[in-house]
């Protein structure tokens, strides 16, 4: 799974088709994404020390991440992600960077 927390996504598929939010946590395991403000569900919750009114919560659910693309920062559009190794200058070491296909950049 090349997403990562903070990245920002626009919804490709589903009922929030084309909304666009921020990646608050990943399930890897279950190639899951909590988008902020996508996917939101009400919960019924009781009255209680650190919520006294109780009432009708409205929370983001998980929606599988092959619903999301992630929005180029260079064009603000839709772009797949590819990886390069590159040679870190201050460490010498071999890294991974992903890449936007769509201008080729850095991310």
């Amino acid at each position: 799974m090349k997403i990562r927390k903070n990245d920002n996504v626009v919804v490709i598929a589903g009922n929030d088709k084309g909304k666009t939010g921020k990646i608050l946590k990943v399930f890897r395991k279950d190639n899951r994404v909590i988008v902020e403000g996508i996917n939101l569900r009400k919960r019924h919750t009781k009255p209680s020390q650190s919520n006294p009114q109780g009432g009708i919560l409205e929370k983001e659910s998980p929606i599988h991440f092959s619903n999301v693309m992630l929005i180029d920062p260079n064009n603000s559009k839709p772009t797949r992600l590819g990886s390069q190794i590159i040679l870190d200058e201050k460490t010498g070491k071999k890294k991974r960077v992903r890449i936007s296909r769509t201008s080729g950049e850095m991310i």
